[in-house]
């Protein structure tokens, strides 16, 4: 229920998806007798398209999140394994056309690790998180791009059925049933680490975070205007689309923080 009522009432959570619901309400009215108030709610949703698009906006609510953790330190020891949570292949664009379909830095990191530390497990987390009935996963794409990079099989596992970051979370640690004192990375986008981190001890798992796809250069782009609109926007969805999922799962009781904070792992 939790995973529907995410994707369904979720459209309308992100800024753009919002202001163009409302934007449609004022058009309709224009055409009504509250034509006055209709115009004056579609220059509104005109001015915040603007505001999301053009403004810092988007910077300012993800600088906190990407950098709420800092980056890994490799002189803290070699991992004992690597978990990449999904989020960067698109299984039905895969299923289309035959081939992986990435945009993504995680899975390109993840590749990166594994041979740079190659007595470490490597597990990939994802299933699909449509709706709409597709056999395909992420996990499975990743497979084709690992193998295809010659990482060996044996050194790969794969969790298909997570459709999002709490069953993530929840089916890794239950495939990896990590031995104590065992160190493992977690790479996944740095906006999204607080609320995996968050998740991840609950379940009673502590990782090292390993971010990547960087979103922000520092706390300078909260000082400049954005020259792209589309990706000024995006970054504003991007950002409400991550608080909202760290409301939600802090009001559900998924996790213990609104923004959990870095905890310190003594060098060994």
């Amino acid at each position: 229920m939790f995973f529907v009522l995410s994707k369904t009432l979720g459209v309308f959570h992100v800024p753009s998806n919002l202001i163009m619901a409302f934007g449609a309400l004022g058009l309709g009215l224009i055409f009504s007798k509250r034509r006055r108030v209709g115009g004056r709610l579609l220059a509104c949703c005109v001015a915040a398209l603007l505001i999301c698009g053009f403004s810092p906006l988007g910077a300012l609510m993800l600088l906190p999140l990407e950098t709420r953790f800092s980056p890994w330190n490799p002189d803290t020891g070699d991992p004992a394994g690597i978990i990449v949570l999904g989020g960067g292949l698109d299984p039905e664009l895969t299923a289309a056309r035959g081939t992986p379909a990435t945009g993504g830095a995680r899975i390109v990191v993840a590749a990166e690790l594994a041979y740079r530390y190659p007595k470490a497990r490597l597990v990939y987390v994802g299933g699909n998180a449509s709706l709409r009935a597709v056999n395909l996963s992420e996990a499975d794409a990743a497979e084709g791009i690992f193998k295809n990079l010659g990482i060996r099989e044996d050194r790969v596992q794969l969790e298909p059925n997570s459709r999002n970051t709490e069953e993530n979370v929840r089916f890794s640690v239950q495939l990896v049933d990590p031995k104590p004192g065992e160190r493992w990375l977690l790479v996944t986008s740095a906006f999204h680490v607080p609320r995996a981190m968050g998740l991840f001890r609950k379940a009673g798992m502590t990782l090292d975070p390993y971010p990547v796809d960087w979103r922000t250069r520092g706390w300078s782009d909260v000082y400049k205007l954005q020259t792209d609109w589309i990706a000024g926007l995006d970054l504003t969805d991007t950002a409400a689309h991550e608080w909202l999922g760290l409301i939600a799962y802090r009001l559900t009781g998924k996790i213990d923080e609104l923004l959990p904070s870095p905890m310190l792992r003594p060098v060994r």
